[in-house]
């Protein structure tokens, strides 16, 4: 729970300054697309945050970047807060982000690190839900602060004592999960309690050297993104929905704010909708993480990524229908707000559902190899998508149009995917390089259990 409030403090950052855009392009004097940037230039951030954090978290273990990425997150917000220039808020706002983005890339390993593939699930729908509400709760909360008495700059103060707390809570109840790193504070009791100094780690005879942090450590996610087929495709999809997750910031003002003329607070409210959708799939997740086991122990316990995916089928048709249903239902104050407030009830299922179960099959199919590497691979290609979508959104075509082009790409782009995702893996295997023959066996072995427990008619059959 530590874990997923500090991704519920990043997250919720993203989205609340958005309220604020107003304010603060009156406050310096610029105007409202000047002022976007500060939103941005924080998503920017994101992007290449995770480049340096998963890396970091391979070699130094898991405990220190989070606490250095939650130090530098609190400490860049508290500057935005005070700034006395928008040179200032830019800047600050991008390391706001770069720093922030550390618990999105480690929390993930750390999931892998402490649970099996029996409990893993439910722990990523915990994680995945505080990623996911944390954007829409922003809204209507920094819309009540920045109209109040308080004023824009509480909305960077208020993530910045969110950050403090999770700071001292990560200080003093967060245990280091790292296989390698653990055996290094093992050793290093050993070495003191039996004076025998020659007992050291695995992980204490790697020397840092710069050219080989730069060559293998922080080169290998994009390696992997680029000789991964797998990962590359389930990026570029991922992009593409989680850019519409920061679209849904603005749609919804124009929607209930320019077309029902709510006030800033009260215009937020209708992303309950969405978190209420969010609660659904979580609960639907847990409850299918039951069969889930099931398959896992009639295959001997070899996870196959696959078995992830139906949710995400039923995630990305649903998700369709909310966007079509958001779009053509909010264009005219003659139709009651509650109707396109109800479309979130789909929009927040899909989003979730997908965002989940392909962040469960990364995990499934990469889990001894890189996972934290080959997770921020899609969340900086991911942050980047955000970025552009921040800088677009106020340039594209009437709200109809605008969500009802990416309802039919988000069906179209995912429904034929599912029945070649297994040769797409293993097209993966063949070209990665160091790795392949261990994910090559893996895999090898999956197929052969699948076809033993076909053959017996077991529940362990693909599907």
């Amino acid at each position: 729970m530590i874990l997923a409030f500090t991704c519920l403090c990043s997250t919720f950052t993203s989205s609340i300054f958005s309220a604020s855009t107003r304010s603060v392009a009156l406050a310096f004097g610029v105007s409202v697309e000047v002022a976007t940037l500060s939103t941005s230039l924080f998503v920017l951030g994101y992007a290449f945050g995770p480049l340096i954090w998963g890396p970091f978290s391979e070699l130094q273990g898991r405990k220190l970047p989070i606490l250095v990425g939650m130090f530098g997150f609190t400490l860049f917000n508290f500057a935005v807060a005070t700034a006395k220039d928008l040179q200032t808020v830019m800047i600050c706002r991008f390391f706001t982000g770069f720093f922030g983005s550390c618990p999105l890339a480690v929390v993930a390993a750390v999931f892998a690190d402490i649970f099996d593939n029996t409990q893993r699930g439910t722990a990523i729908v915990i994680f995945s839900s505080m990623v996911f509400m944390g954007p829409m709760l922003g809204p209507f909360i920094g819309g009540f602060v920045d109209t109040s008495y308080l004023g824009w700059r509480w909305n960077v103060y208020l993530p910045g004592i969110m950050g403090s707390a999770a700071l001292v809570l990560n200080i003093f109840f967060l245990r280091e999960s790292y296989a390698p790193v653990v055996l290094v504070g093992k050793a290093a009791e050993l070495r003191r309690r039996t004076k025998n100094w020659g007992i050291h780690a695995k992980q204490e005879e790697v020397e840092l050297d710069f050219e080989e942090l730069i060559t293998k450590n922080f080169s290998r996610p994009l390696r992997l993104l680029a000789t991964e087929p797998i990962i590359l495709a389930i990026t570029i999809y991922m992009s593409f929905i989680y850019g519409l997750l920061y679209l849904f910031l603005t749609a919804y003002p124009l929607v209930f704010q320019g077309v029902h003329h709510m006030s800033p607070g009260v215009g937020g409210l209708p992303f309950m909708g969405m978190i209420v959708g969010i609660f659904i799939v979580a609960g639907y997740i847990i409850y299918t993480n039951k069969s889930y086991n099931q398959k896992l122990a009639a295959n001997g316990g070899i996870p196959v990524p696959e078995w992830r995916l139906p949710p995400v089928i039923i995630g990305g048709a649903l998700f369709a229908v909310g966007l079509f249903w958001f779009g053509w239902t909010g264009y005219t104050r003659s139709i009651p707000w509650i109707v396109p407030t109800l479309s979130g009830l789909f929009t927040g299922f899909g989003l979730l559902a997908i965002f989940i179960q392909s962040f469960n099959y990364i995990i499934d199919s990469y889990l001894m190899l890189y996972v934290s590497n080959a997770r921020l691979g899609f969340v900086g290609i991911a942050d980047t998508d955000q970025c552009g979508f921040g800088r677009r959104r106020e340039y594209l075509p009437p709200i109809d149009c605008r969500c009802g082009i990416p309802s039919f790409c988000s069906t179209a782009v995912q429904q034929p995917w599912y029945p070649v995702g297994r040769h797409i893996a293993r097209m993966s295997c063949r070209v990665s390089g160091a790795h392949s023959d261990l994910l090559l066996s893996v895999w090898q072995e999956t197929s052969r259990k699948e076809q033993i427990c076909t053959h017996h008619g077991g529940e362990g059959r693909w599907g």
